[in-house]
């Protein structure tokens, strides 16, 4: 298959068993919401899929081929990541982290091509930064610096592009667009996976939703299957009912 294909994982941190029999299939043209509490694994299978922490059991193969047989530049191409945190300590201009989604295009000391270049343009372009990006990224506020984040990994070109709570601190018409944007890549060919917690706005885009519960996959389908209110009793403790009064809103750009 095109995309991530993840196998009875089991990861362990510590003696906590995080992930214990997790399987689902991430393919190219889907957009995904990862969702389940706090401490459900979300930001902990994001980094497994990556390559970054060791699994206790399983199997997880990227293009049909195990994920320990990529080479780290050829699977950067592959796989572009968002994290939840984007603190920079460094007085990088938002410009410079961007080009920094470019590296597993080119060799140590290789200058930036014209493919980069414009790859770096449209990446900040798709998120509205290339006003603020010869910043300083410690001059930015969250949002702006999530802006940039996402940016990085869009100027990567990875067929593939997981996000760790990608609408964290940005406003409420920036976190329409960039669920407007991971809709597009999505429908133009690309894999998307989101972990988040806003149902709402992240949900109505997505073609699937997987929930976590307990360390395991506790539904995988379309929305309005995988958010039944019989499944967000039990994974979220609380129950789904029609909305009443002014709230919630259906925002729209």
């Amino acid at each position: 298959m095109n995309g991530l294909l993840a196998t009875d994982l089991r990861l362990q941190l510590g003696p906590r068993t995080v992930l214990d029999g997790v399987s689902f299939a991430l393919r190219q043209g889907e957009l995904v919401l990862l969702a389940g509490r706090n401490g459900a694994g979300k930001s902990t299978l994001l980094r497994a899929l990556l390559g970054a922490l060791p699994l206790a059991a399983g199997r997880i193969e990227l293009g049909g081929r195990a994920l320990s047989q990529w080479p780290d530049r050829a699977r950067a191409r592959e796989l572009a990541f968002v994290p939840q945190s984007v603190d920079t300590p460094f007085e990088f201009t938002g410009r410079e982290l961007v080009t920094m989604g470019r590296h597993p295009h080119r060799g140590r000391g290789e200058a930036l091509q014209p493919d980069d270049r414009s790859a770096i343009e449209r990446a900040l372009t798709a998120v509205d930064a290339a006003a603020f990006a010869d910043r300083r990224v410690t001059t930015l506020s969250g949002g702006e610096q999530r802006r940039i984040a996402v940016a990085r990994a869009l100027a990567t070109e990875a067929p593939l592009l997981l996000l760790d709570e990608p609408t964290n601190n940005l406003d409420l018409e920036h976190a329409l667009q960039l669920m407007a944007m991971l809709r597009r890549l999505a429908t133009a060919g690309r894999g998307v996976l989101v972990a988040s917690h806003d149902l709402n706005l992240v949900a109505p885009v997505c073609d699937r939703v997987v929930l976590l519960h307990e360390g395991r996959v506790f539904a995988d389908g379309p929305p309005e299957v995988a958010l039944a209110a019989e499944q967000v009793a039990v994974v979220f403790g609380v129950r789904s009912v029609p909305a009443q009064g002014f709230f919630p809103r259906d925002y729209r750009l």
